[in-house]
């Protein structure tokens, strides 16, 4: 039987640009990173770890348990390696799994095909040693093992997650041009939200950034939404350690006094969309949800953070009429929200200099292959205070 208490070496991945919130997520855990790289974490831990890590992470994608480090110099080589490993310990017959892979090496310029001789390794030691052989396919519901080939190297890992854990499974509707769950939450990490005072987000689409913020704010976790993992389908799997630790997520969840969360859209569809993920996210009445122009969002007096997630336009005539719509946002900040840290995430910082103030930090992000940043202002003066 497989053991989930045998320490080794876990990669924990993130988008690219996350690694830095992904990295304050695995400390505040409670573990030490051996290493920070541009697209994840790297600790050392056991398989159980991997489970709290599942249920806990915002900001992360996969985490990778390593099963074997080894040479190889071709797919004949890769086949003999991992026909060498028992299979049988983590798998049934009668289980499911599936391969993912990241190869790089002069003999491979397909990664199907690496996932293939990866699959027949596995299924023809477990024929060897079982004589029954498991199901495998595309889809991540079962066990989910991931090869790391690159030049020499290999390295096969269990991908304890499965289903990527970028997509926090609370939006089932997920709007018009969503930010990835991750990347929001990443954002929100990079703000100076105290998680105390006024979080106002104007033109708030399907509701993700203000759904992270008040996540983040009562203390809720991703894996409160959902329900299967690479884990739970490898031989040794312990349901009653993923119950104590699931149980701690639901215990955890903290009511913070005169929170006020504040979103808003022009679009009734959008608000609409926005306060049905929120109630599955269980934060529907942590947040204030209200249908208008965002000139006329409210903006409490006791100082905050303002968050816009504006369209950036990739047509010229987007781009033209979109010059308006910054300039004014620009005129809300200065106009509407002083004492307050105003954010604008954006992807076009042509676009962002009509926005008519000096940012104070330019913190860089990437969603999908868009090189973004995330606009940072000082808006001092008025009878507003800083967020603390």
């Amino acid at each position: 039987m497989f053991s989930f208490s045998s320490s080794s070496k876990i990669i924990i991945t993130c988008s690219k640009r996350l690694a830095p919130y992904l990295e304050q997520e695995v400390i505040a855990l409670g573990f030490t990173p051996e290493r920070t790289f541009i697209t994840g974490v790297e600790i050392k831990g056991t398989v159980n770890d991997c489970i709290k890590l599942n249920l806990n992470l915002r900001c992360a994608s996969q985490v990778l348990y390593s099963l074997k480090e080894f040479y190889c110099n071709g797919p004949d080589n890769l086949y003999d390696e991992l026909i060498r490993y028992p299979w049988e310990n983590l798998l049934t017959p009668e289980g499911y799994f599936s391969v993912t892979s990241n190869a790089t090496h002069f003999t491979v310029n397909n990664d199907m095909f690496v996932n293939v001789k990866v699959k027949d390794a596995i299924a023809d030691r477990m024929r060897r040693e079982t004589m029954k052989r498991p199901d495998s396919g595309s889809e991540l519901s079962g066990a989910v093992f991931h090869l790391y080939w690159k030049e020499e190297r290999a390295e096969i890992f269990l991908d304890t997650s499965g289903e990527t854990l970028a997509k926090h499974g609370y939006r089932k509707i997920p709007g018009k041009a969503p930010m990835l769950e991750a990347l929001a939450a990443s954002t929100v990490m990079a703000t100076k939200w105290d998680r105390k005072s006024p979080f106002v987000n104007p033109m708030c689409g399907s509701g993700t950034v203000a759904i992270e913020a008040a996540m983040m704010a009562t203390n809720r976790r991703p894996g409160l939404y959902r329900k299967n993992y690479s884990f739970m389908h490898v031989t040794g799997y312990d349901a009653s350690f993923y119950s104590t630790e699931l149980k701690k997520l639901q215990e955890q969840i903290i009511d913070v006094s005169g929170l006020r969360i504040i979103a808003t859209d022009i679009s009734e569809d959008a608000i609409k969309i926005s306060k049905v993920n929120a109630g599955i996210a269980g934060v529907e009445s942590v947040i204030e949800f209200t249908k208008c122009d965002f000139e006329e969002t409210p903006v409490p007096e006791t100082g905050g953070v303002v968050y816009f997630n504006p369209e950036y336009g990739e047509r010229l005539g987007e781009v033209s009429a979109l010059e308006e719509t910054y300039a004014r946002m620009g005129d809300f900040l200065k106009k509407k929200c002083q004492g307050y840290y105003g954010y604008i995430f954006t992807g076009n910082l042509d676009l962002a200099k009509k926005i008519g103030l000096k940012a104070s930090r330019r913190i860089e992000f990437y969603t999908s292959k868009i090189d973004c940043r995330l606009l940072e202002y000082e808006l001092y003066g008025g009878s507003r205070r800083e967020p603390k």
